[in-house]
């Protein structure tokens, strides 16, 4: 889509307006929790929909010096492509067999490696480098995903890096994991994982390991948990403005602010009597005479299907709630006899200022969580950036 044709849209369908001096607050925020730590802003799955370029850039300007991804393609793309300086350092985790690895190495990225066939792999692309590769030992210390098992395995894996380092082939740059269960305040695993990864970086420090960085704080950790910050933090979901969970408190409890706001122009209003069925399957049906609002954005945007008969909108100053089934292009919400004129706009969800919805809101909505809702805005949504 041409730059012209995405801001008629913009202007037209629907927009994703991205507050990035929101983003920068956040970042500060988050910082100031986690004083003694580094910040790697974590812009994976394209910044959780929100763009990956434009919001490393701000969280750098805000004081990130690490970015993560999910994929080696992700931060190979920020590195060539984000404009961002030299000395910020970003770290990928998602790797499977075959993977770019010598393209990782030649970029300067911080590569994960959790088990045997990735240091393999990692060493001989270095080797075809000509340089040593930087790579992060993940520890699983109670997730049950990605992570070498505590015990042997760990042993071994320490045992081949720190010869691989010796050989000038790597340099182990990080040790670190993950939380499974951070969000649940006072939940046993916490203190479970907290105290295994305690002991299998103490073991690798053992055998000669020299991290830069040792982490595991995730959000819900980085904003709940100090004794877990170690030397760096990998805030995700709350450098956008949306809490981790309720049970951990509302964007506003945590000094966050919501970053995206999601808007649609009603595409048609129109007086209906009652008795009248409403999208496909006729989940609803009009109680009286009212009138329609059809709100043009769909499921192949995004908004979850899930939410059909749930979801909250906010039209002409009123919420209203998704009438009937989100088909793929458009849904429709019951404006109870108010006649805004089309082209009026629709907010499905933003900080909550003007008494819009938020994305907490239509998680609720969708028996989701807030992290979804904003991931899954589609690329058929332009995003508007503001305060860049």
């Amino acid at each position: 889509m041409s730059e012209t044709a995405a801001r008629r849209d913009a202007v037209l369908r629907a927009r994703a307006e991205i507050d990035l001096a929101a983003l920068r607050s956040n970042v500060r925020a988050l910082r100031e929790r986690a004083p003694g730590a580094a910040l790697m802003a974590v812009v994976k799955a394209d910044g959780y929909g929100h763009g990956a370029a434009p919001c490393a850039r701000a969280a750098v300007e805000a004081g990130a010096t690490w970015l993560g991804t999910a994929t080696p393609q992700e931060a190979l793309a920020l590195r060539a492509e984000a404009g961002l300086p030299d000395d910020v350092r970003i770290m990928c985790w998602l790797w499977t067999p075959g993977g770019p690895w010598r393209e990782a190495v030649e970029a300067g990225l911080d590569v994960s490696v959790s088990a045997l066939w990735a240091l393999t792999e990692v060493t001989a692309a270095a080797r075809l480098a000509g340089r040593p590769a930087l790579v992060q030992l993940k520890a699983d210390t109670g997730l049950g995903r990605g992570g070498c098992q505590p015990g042997a395995d760990w042993e071994e894996l320490v045992r081949q890096a720190l010869r691989a380092e010796a050989e000038g082939l790597l340099r182990v740059t990080g040790l670190w994991s993950h939380f499974a269960c951070a969000d649940e305040p006072g939940h046993p695993s916490i203190a479970a994982q907290l105290a295994r990864f305690h002991e299998m970086t103490a073991y690798a420090e053992r055998q000669g390991v020299r991290p830069d960085v040792r982490h595991i704080a995730n959000s819900p950790a980085t904003l709940t948990l100090p004794e877990t910050h170690f030397d760096l933090v990998r805030p995700g979901i709350a450098m956008y403005g949306v809490s981790p969970s309720p049970e951990i408190g509302t964007p506003a409890d945590l000094g966050l602010r919501p970053v995206m706001t999601l808007t649609a122009a009603l595409a048609l209003v129109k007086q209906v009597p009652g008795g009248h069925g409403v999208s496909y399957g006729h989940l609803y049906t009009t109680p009286g005479d009212t009138t329609l609002g059809l709100v043009p954005l769909g499921y192949a945007d995004g908004v979850p299907r899930h939410a059909s008969s749930t979801g909250p909108v906010l039209v002409d100053g009123k919420w209203r709630t998704v009438a009937g089934r989100i088909a793929m292009d458009q849904f429709v919400v019951d404006l109870g006899g108010d006649r805004p004129e089309p082209g009026a706009e629709a907010v499905l969800f933003g900080p909550g200022d003007r008494g819009e919805p938020t994305a907490g809101d239509w998680a609720q909505a969708a028996g989701t969580i807030g992290y979804e809702i904003v991931t899954r805005i589609g690329s058929r949504v332009p995003r508007v950036y503001v305060n860049e």
